[in-house]
């Protein structure tokens, strides 16, 4: 069985989908159908920079999305691949929920972007810039991390937000329980804490507005039928319902992302091949996770060559 899977923020760099616009005219029309949608020239803004914008959490969130849909495009129009057919079931980190839901048909593309853009603006706005910190644990496995967590807390907000895979963790939460917890690592013996270049303390309870501002948004552009089913990040399980497909959207933007436990809950579920398109992050994450699976990175034309012929 197979999965798609889709990645989260932090994979976003200038240049990205360049090449595959250049080489393809499936390509180029997500970028504009994407620009036109927000009323922007994101696809400017992914080729061009400069950086600190493309990084701006509004703009980043479409336009890792816009380049995975581009590599699936690409994939189903010239490869004669469609997901349905290939794919079991589809996952995605985070804000790679949103794409994954696009691919299989739940949201139109136009409202994926319109959705994501507001998501970035929302998840920036619930905190002040500099209250909240995350950081990544290296050499952590959940049970630690979550023990230095509470240690570091302190009164303050500082919880697990991703569940990464056996050895990385991520904590979110005040920017002093954050530096805090970087400070005990070793206490906990945990390898390193590296404080995260974001600009908001995503998947933590200070995220609540947010989650406000989206449960009205996806009230009003609410997912339709999904084509394969999703295993969604808060609950590491399958879903297909549209109106629980909603409310886990919801609960995601301060919940934890399961991912760890997703890839587990998918290779039980009968998944040996993951795909993961438009990045090269999750592909690691899930070797570390799982054995006896076969993970392949599409990003360029060549990757979505070599996988259409497999296909």
């Amino acid at each position: 069985m197979r999965a798609f899977v889709f990645p989260g923020q932090g994979s976003q760099k200038v240049g990205m989908g360049a090449d595959l616009a250049a080489a393809s005219a499936a390509a180029r029309a997500v970028f504009e159908e994407v620009d036109d949608a927000l009323g922007q020239k994101l696809s400017a803004i992914m080729r061009e920079g400069p950086e600190d914008v493309l990084t701006l959490t509004e703009n980043a969130q479409p336009a890792i999305m816009a380049n995975a849909i581009a590599v699936l495009r690409v994939l189903e129009q010239e490869g004669g691949i469609t997901l349905a057919d290939t794919a079991d079931f589809v996952a995605g980190h985070s804000l790679g929920e949103y794409t994954a839901l696009c691919a299989a048909g739940a949201f139109s593309l136009a409202d994926t972007a319109r959705l994501l853009k507001l998501r970035g603006q929302a998840m920036q706005a619930a905190v002040p810039v500099g209250v909240g910190a995350m950081c990544a644990l290296l050499g952590a496995d959940i049970d630690k991390a979550q023990k230095l967590a509470e240690a570091a807390a302190e009164g303050e907000v500082c919880t697990v937000a991703n569940d990464n895979d056996p050895t990385q963790v991520v904590l979110s939460g005040h920017k002093g329980a954050i530096e805090r917890a970087i400070a005990m690592v070793k206490d906990f013996e945990i390898k390193r804490g590296i404080a995260l270049p974001v600009s908001a303390p995503f998947h933590c309870p200070l995220m609540q507005p947010a989650a406000d501002a989206m449960a009205e948004a996806l009230g009003q552009t609410p997912p339709g039928a999904l084509r394969v089913p999703l295993f969604a990040n808060v609950t590491a399980a399958v879903v297909s319902d549209p109106a629980e497909v909603k409310r886990l959207l919801v609960e995601q933007v301060c919940g934890r992302v399961r991912w760890r436990e997703s890839v587990i809950a998918m290779q039980a579920a009968g998944v040996d091949t993951f795909v993961e398109l438009g990045g090269k992050v999750l592909g690691p994450m899930i070797g570390r996770s799982v054995t006896d699976v076969t993970v392949t990175s599409v990003v360029g034309m060549a990757d979505i060559e070599a996988l259409a012929k497999e296909l």
